[in-house]
């Protein structure tokens, strides 16, 4: 059954022909406004941000920002991972999540994180199945959302060794 459902599931780079798609996804499954710079965050990212399809209807959306650490590493910053509620349980999250990871280790980046809100339960057992560890708690990181307060999740990440 499992092998079947995955067919349905298709994943299609963000571009500016249907940015709008993510937009109207990020309005209904965050609680938080994004402004532009978001959205060039996510387009520059290239292939670290996606569309996810489920039937050929948009459902979800894994956004990332790519940034230069100092001394030059780079590391990937998960700025949004959501899924529309219908369509959660399904393998969405994670193919999105996991061709990210994929992208990672072929790229040797190291390192990926993200903030979670400290009430997000779903979302910090979803990050822990996959390895990731909070690594610290940002107090008053959010402003017009209680609780205001994140953990920062982090994952590293083993390059891809060749074969």
């Amino acid at each position: 059954m499992g092998a079947g459902r995955e067919m349905s599931i298709s994943l299609d780079g963000v571009r500016d022909k249907n940015v709008m798609q993510l937009k109207k996804l990020n309005t209904v499954l965050f609680p938080v406004r994004y402004n532009e710079k978001y959205y060039t965050d996510a387009l520059a990212s290239g292939d670290f941000t996606k569309l996810a399809y489920y039937s050929d209807i948009c459902v979800g959306a894994i956004a990332c920002r790519l940034e230069k650490k100092e001394g030059g590493a780079v590391r990937v910053y998960i700025m949004t991972l959501g899924v529309l509620a219908p369509y959660r349980g399904l393998g969405i999250g994670t193919k999105l999540l996991n061709h990210v990871l994929d992208l990672c280790s072929k790229q040797n980046i190291p390192e990926i994180y993200l903030h979670v809100q400290t009430n997000n339960e779903d979302a910090i057992t979803f990050y822990k199945k996959f390895g990731f560890d909070i690594t610290e708690t940002i107090q008053n990181y959010y402003t017009n959302i209680t609780p205001p307060d994140c953990y920062v999740v982090k994952k590293s990440v083993t390059p891809e060794t060749k074969k």
